[in-house]
């Protein structure tokens, strides 16, 4: 018997080729269509950071992650009250009884090349993800289809993976365990599906450049050749749903000072862009200013590797030397708060009561200069140093370099005989150390895909590919596990073991150091309407926005 299932960090400015009137550069003479504008919906906005992929299964960067999102559509999409609504599949999937086995049918839709867009492209991308020899640092969440997990750690053929094309319109997955939540997951970008054909002909040319590249989505994106910091999203004609959107054209540029991109606001040649630290003090009262709470984390990753980061009193140091609290209000100023946990406030609650789960998880290591110092001094006679150089490493944004400089004072100003030196690089090559393990510390933050807490804590499941700090703990791979299977039909035992988990993580390993939870401050135009701003997953959306 059968049962229905029911059921992006935003950037900054850019430079701009044209320029037009305050409050953005939008041009909005012309002819009127139901009270927008029919010949000139166009807008310019940012771009905090260089793309570094359109390739759904190789992004690690939330840039690259929301222009992906314009251009590509999977099975389900956002809705206007950030909830998953159907997108390429054609009706919500019919479900096993045991909830492991979904079918879903697909509508008739097309890629920007023409082709097709059929059951195996989602197959296909699926298999990208979890390939061992892919090398996608999304591999985990394939872990969520049986074999998954078995296939990335090489217990398991490719071809065992639970998904597969049953016809051309009809896409099987059989999952490792229930997930009430699927639709949320498949939202995100992992999820994407890739032109089988397309893909393989470009081979590992694919999604390097906008020639390499066909997108199903509302958009299409051009001009972009893998090192350009400017490109074009056009209104998709072939798109499904196309009568719903209405900007023509957008310009995107990248501008990494924020600074940069309020002066091109403040002079009409930029219809949107971020606001942090002075800015959003500056702008906060503002009717163009918004600030919209987001479940992002900005951390610090030590390298468990090397001899001084992977001693735990030295991690335990680092994260209690640190006023999180002055940090978030004096220096974001953009509604970010300080966190002491890795799971934020106000995005996954108790199944049992409705308790936020970072209230009554409570607080982990949080600021304390007493505690710091005595862990600090425990590591100095552990490592055998009284003198300790560390670097820490980040993108070259202006907030990641904001941050660093921060963490570098309080540092150097709260433990005796240590050293920061700062390193800020463009973000793929801060990506590429990362993976290669060069580094001390880094700076990063991590937005998840759907709301739930085990999206943070796997992050550092010593099998995942965004694990690049080496963490590597058992017992916390085995709770992880128990999360996603064991438990899977047991809500509040499961809540437990996360809130379990996240305790073992920080207060016991010190395996990552939580600064803050982020928000997203921005400025918009007035004439800009509906744009889309998401608490998790991708950052912003275009489709449904218009110029008024």
């Amino acid at each position: 018997m059968k049962k229905k299932f029911g059921v992006f960090v935003l950037a900054a400015g850019l430079l701009l080729t044209a320029c037009g009137g305050g409050n953005g550069a939008t041009d909005t003479s012309g002819k009127k269509d139901d009270g927008k504008t029919a010949e000139t919906q166009v807008i310019k906005v940012a771009s905090g950071g260089e793309l570094s992929t359109l390739d759904s299964a190789h992004y690690t960067d939330v840039y690259s992650s929301d222009m992906i999102g314009q251009v590509v559509e999977g099975l389900y999409r956002m809705d206007k009250n950030h909830d998953p609504e159907l997108a390429v599949a054609a009706s919500e999937p019919t479900v096993s009884d045991d909830g492991l086995v979904y079918t879903f049918k697909l509508k008739e839709t097309k890629w920007s090349n023409g082709d097709p867009v059929i059951a195996g492209d989602f197959v296909s991308a699926f298999k990208n993800v979890v390939d061992p020899s892919f090398g996608s640092s999304s591999s985990n969440q394939m872990d969520i289809f049986k074999n998954g997990r078995k296939i990335r750690e090489g217990q398991a053929k490719l071809d065992e993976l639970g998904v597969k094309a049953v016809d051309d319109q009809t896409l099987e997955m059989t999952l490792e365990y229930p997930i009430p939540y699927l639709a949320q997951v498949l939202v995100g970008t992992p999820f994407m599906p890739k032109n089988e054909k397309f893909v393989k002909e470009k081979g590992d040319a694919y999604g390097t450049s906008t020639d390499n590249f066909v997108g199903n989505g509302p958009f299409v994106i051009s001009g972009w050749d893998g090192n350009t910091e400017n490109w074009t999203l056009t209104k998709n004609k072939d798109y499904w749903d196309q009568k719903n959107v209405k900007l023509d054209t957008i310009d995107v540029n990248v501008v990494k000072e924020i600074g940069t991109g309020t002066n091109l606001f403040d002079a009409g040649d930029l219809d949107y862009t971020v606001l942090a630290d002075t800015y959003a003090l500056q702008y906060k009262d503002s009717p163009q200013a918004h600030f919209t709470p987001k479940a992002m984390v900005g951390y610090l990753s030590p390298n468990h590797k090397r001899e001084v980061t992977g001693n735990v009193n030295v991690r335990k140091a680092i994260l209690q030397a640190i006023d999180k609290d002055t940090f978030a209000k004096d220096i974001l100023g953009d509604g970010s708060t300080a966190i002491n946990g890795f799971v934020p406030k106000d995005f996954a609650k108790d199944p049992e009561n409705g308790e936020d789960f970072r209230k009554e998880n409570g607080d982990f290591l949080p600021f304390d200069l007493k505690a710091a110092q005595k862990s600090w001094e425990t590591a100095k006679k552990e490592l055998g140093k009284e003198e300790i150089e560390l670097e820490l490493l980040s993108a070259d944004s202006a907030l990641a370099k904001k941050t660093i400089e921060y963490v570098q004072g309080q540092l150097q100003q709260n433990l005796p005989g240590l050293k920061i030196t700062l390193k800020s690089v463009p973000l793929q090559n801060r990506l590429d150390l990362q993976t290669a393990s060069n580094f001390d510390l880094v700076f990063g933050t991590w937005t998840p895909d759907y709301a739930d807490p085990i999206n943070f804590l796997e992050f550092y499941d010593s099998k995942s590919g965004l694990n690049t700090a080496g963490y590597n703990n058992p017992e916390y791979d085995k709770g992880l596990n128990d999360a996603r299977i064991t438990l899977a039909n047991e809500p509040e035992k499961r809540w437990d073991k996360l809130k379990e988990l996240e305790e073992t993580l920080i207060e016991k390993d010190a395996a990552v150091l939580p600064l803050y939870q982020g928000a997203i401050g921005y400025l918009k135009a007035d004439k800009l309407k509906d744009l889309q701003v998401f608490p998790f997953g991708r950052t912003v959306s275009y489709r449904l926005a218009y110029v008024e």
